[in-house]
């Protein structure tokens, strides 16, 4: 009735995975291999199409600019004696400035100059009415005379007086009383002698005169007005432009250069126009102020100006110049040619196969139109001076040596 034991066992046992899962066709598995092979041979044919086509737009244009020939203007790095100028505002004064017054009171008879004339000293400018002053002249001499004769008869009185008292034919008293008259009258001839000086003086102010060589102004006062010598406005104003000076300032930290300058040679100023495009006259410097301006830190110098031309004129605004040294041998190249970059100034250095190259330099001053460079150039050496904005390091260049040489910096 019951199977045997062992029987019952092996038929209970579970079937194994390997079993139990479908076999994949093999038909399956070749069109997998198709597949694969098929997209390496699509990737293939893309990167293929891709090289047939060439680098990409930005590639080309980063290509194209490298090998561009650029056109730029050179110049040759030159070695010169290069005068150090400082500058400053400045304003043009009168060398004298002089308001002419009458020195006694009368009416204006004559005015004999015309506005903007130049006079000399001594030139007659106005003429008060001299009429007054020719009486009181008269007047001194008259009474000078008068007192004179009376002096003389006293000098013989008192001689005579002299004789008498010798003689003990009068008082001691009356000679003495006598030779006080001839003293009395002796000052009185003195007196009378001062006031003819006076008169004269006073006679010689009626004619008002140019005290200095100018230029006169404005006239202030018209003829036939009664002038006052108490006047405060005066006649009219006379300048001296030959000579003519300029005053004008620079920063504190110069006055120390300047003072050593100024002790070995005669500093030269040029005074330029406002611009300072033109130069108006060359000048020396004569006075450094005794004190700084401690609100602008800046200290006021002179320079005298021979003005013959009157290309100067007062209260004008220059822009001063003042050559405080020059300094020999220099390396002198255009201003425009050093260029400013992250790391500093540069210059583009043209080598002997037609490419730019950057330089780095380092610049002494600049003076004007020109810089002065302390090294990383060499004299000789060919640089760029216009057309560095389209150029790239190792850009190829077609040069053209530009028409003004460096050595135009003296």
């Amino acid at each position: 009735m019951f199977a045997p034991k062992s029987a019952m066992s092996t038929s209970a046992a579970p079937p194994s995975a390997s079993t139990l899962a479908p076999r994949r066709p093999r038909g399956a598995r070749i069109v997998g291999i198709v597949l694969a092979v098929l997209a390496g041979f699509a990737v293939l044919a893309f990167f293929v199409r891709a090289r047939q086509r060439g680098p990409s737009p930005a590639a080309s244009a980063a290509a194209a600019a490298a090998a561009r020939v650029v056109s730029v203007t050179t110049v040759k790095v030159t070695r010169e004696d290069v005068p150090v100028w400082l500058e400053g505002l400045g304003n043009v004064a009168a060398f004298l400035t002089v308001t002419v017054k009458p020195q006694v009171d009368g009416r204006l008879d004559k005015v004999l100059f015309k506005e903007g004339q130049s006079v000399k000293k001594g030139d007659v400018l106005a003429q008060i009415d001299p009429r007054p002053f020719a009486i009181q002249l008269e007047s001194a001499q008259a009474a000078l005379a008068r007192d004179k004769a009376n002096l003389k008869n006293a000098e013989v009185n008192v001689e005579r007086y002299a004789a008498l008292s010798r003689d003990n034919l009068i008082p001691q008293q009356q000679l003495t009383d006598q030779q006080a008259t001839a003293a009395q009258l002796a000052a009185q001839v003195t007196g009378d002698r001062a006031q003819i000086d006076a008169a004269r003086l006073n006679l010689d102010y009626a004619r008002i005169a140019s005290p200095i060589d100018g230029v006169t102004g404005v006239r202030l006062v018209d003829q036939g007005n009664v002038v006052h010598a108490a006047d405060p406005s005066g006649l009219v104003v006379v300048t001296q432009l030959d000579p003519i000076a300029v005053f004008f300032t620079l920063p504190e930290d110069q006055l120390p250069a300047v003072r050593d300058a100024m002790g070995k040679d005669p500093l030269v100023v040029e005074a330029r126009s406002r611009d300072g495009d033109k130069v108006l006259s060359l000048g020396k410097l004569s006075v450094i102020d005794n004190q700084i301006n401690q609100a602008t830190a800046t200290v006021r110098l002179k320079a005298i100006f021979d003005n013959p031309d009157h290309r100067l004129w007062p209260n004008q605004f220059v822009k001063a110049r003042l050559k405080l040294a020059t300094r020999k041998n220099a390396l002198v190249v255009p201003a425009a040619v050093v260029q400013h970059g992250p790391e500093g100034t540069f210059v583009y250095v043209i080598g002997a196969d037609a490419t730019a190259q950057v330089r780095p330099v380092k610049v002494l001053t600049i003076e004007g139109e020109f810089a002065l460079i302390d090294s990383g150039v060499s004299e000789g050496e060919t640089v760029v001076a216009s057309g560095q904005a389209q150029l790239r390091p190792n850009a190829k260049v077609s040069a053209k040596p530009q028409g003004v040489e460096a050595g135009s910096a003296r």
